[in-house]
């Protein structure tokens, strides 16, 4: 079973404030034993041939991806067939037509409630989703994620579980192993399969605000006041 994270965020993310660098993010998830992780900045591709390269000389398979936006929801794509650009706005129609067999499609924080999810319209995009993400932004009071389990369950979709981290102590927290190969079309294929298992552990209230308060500047602020 691989230990992988196909949901990080890094110094590279064109949209939100975070202070460690993608190579910071890659040395991080070798000391702790992950074998795969996707670097998914918003509206862009973080990966590189020197990037990969740095992550393989640690033992880690990096894979391409991205969290597009589509009518102010996220979407997570893992291997997108598709050029990414930050200035080329999507809607949620345009969804079946990007996804290609050789991509994933995830579901991320479907039903959380700041953070841009697809909140009920998820169920209407579910035929093109491979997966629903279970976060790792939950404790015993406060947890999202509930519905995310359910859905999952009465539709059959796998649960993967992921830290779309935006803060240090936030990654390593949730996670998936998965029974693939170490190759990026053996990690797809497996996913998809159903060929995976959640690791989750709670963050504390405290962490909760961290977060929230990280993502939070003087220009999004001006942004919310002109609106």
């Amino acid at each position: 079973m691989l230990k992988v994270d196909l949901h990080t965020h890094s110094g590279d993310d064109p949209q939100d404030r975070i202070r460690y660098s993608s190579r910071d993010l890659i040395d991080g998830a070798a000391r702790l034993g992950f074998d795969a992780l996707a670097i998914t900045n918003h509206n862009t591709v973080s990966h590189t041939s020197e990037l990969a390269d740095y992550a393989a000389d640690r033992g880690v398979l990096l894979l391409p991806g991205a969290e597009i936006t589509a009518e102010s929801c996220h979407i997570l794509v893992i291997n997108p067939g598709f050029p990414i650009t930050r200035d080329r706005p999507y809607t949620l129609a345009d969804i079946p037509r990007l996804k290609t067999p050789d991509s994933l499609f995830i579901a991320p924080h479907p039903y959380f409630v700041i953070f841009q999810s697809l909140g009920r319209r998820v169920e209407d995009l579910l035929p093109h989703f491979d997966a629903i993400e279970l976060g790792s932004y939950h404790n015993r009071l406060i947890d999202f994620n509930r519905r995310a389990r359910k859905l999952a369950a009465r539709t059959g979709k796998p649960l993967i579980g992921t830290s779309d981290c935006h803060t240090r102590p936030q990654f390593g927290r949730t996670y998936s192993l998965v029974d693939a190969d170490k190759t990026l079309a053996s990690i797809i294929a497996a996913v998809k399969a159903g060929r995976i298992e959640t690791r989750t552990s709670p963050i504390s209230l405290t962490m909760m605000a961290s977060i929230v308060a990280s993502q939070f500047s003087f220009r999004k602020l001006g942004r919310l006041f002109r609106r």
